[in-house]
């Protein structure tokens, strides 16, 4: 009887422990995530502040999440902000997807518009944002968001400026308030 306890306490220690590790997750910013809108509406989620799982053995699945709290119901436009060395192609191999409340996009994104000399992204490279879609919030509360997508970095490359490759990273998430 001793033994078969013994057996039993040793597996679910076993279990308990494997659970536990989470040596392919990394917060790339505090412990606490949590984002809170400004004051004009809108609301920007960049990567050093996500929840960040890494798939060394398929990079598409690699995914970003992030907790974001909603003070003004209503209608926004969803962007993907990238950096990037090429103003024509962001050169995403799989398809991006976000998910959050009951909303899921699969987007390619595209260059739909370049911002020069950005503060996020140094020189030779280029920010360029990319139209996801329109959201709609019926009412305030806290909402997590997930991005999957080979362009979220591992972190020990997030700190690497974009070389002459044409490659692109993904920067963050940026929500805008949509006006009539």
């Amino acid at each position: 009887m001793k033994t078969i306890n013994l057996v039993y306490l040793g597996l679910a220690s076993l279990l308990m422990w494997n659970c536990s590790n989470t040596s392919n997750v990394q917060s790339f910013g505090s412990s606490s995530n949590l984002i809170v809108q400004e004051e004009g509406g809108s609301v920007s989620l960049q990567l050093p502040r996500a929840t960040f799982y890494h798939d060394p053995q398929n990079p598409a699945n690699n995914t970003a999440e992030w907790s974001v709290i909603i003070s003004k119901p209503g209608k926004y436009r969803v962007w993907l902000s990238n950096a990037t060395t090429d103003s024509l192609s962001l050169n995403y191999s799989k398809i991006a997807k976000l998910e959050f409340s009951d909303n899921h996009f699969e987007v390619t994104p595209a260059c739909d518009t370049i911002i020069y000399n950005s503060k996020e992204v140094s020189y030779p490279g280029l920010r360029s944002d990319s139209y996801v879609g329109s959201v709609y919030f019926n009412q305030s509360g806290e909402y997590r968001l997930q991005v999957i997508s080979d362009k979220i970095l591992p972190k020990e490359l997030v700190n690497q400026k974009v070389k002459h490759t044409n490659k692109s990273e993904l920067l963050g998430v940026i929500f805008l308030p949509a006006t009539r």
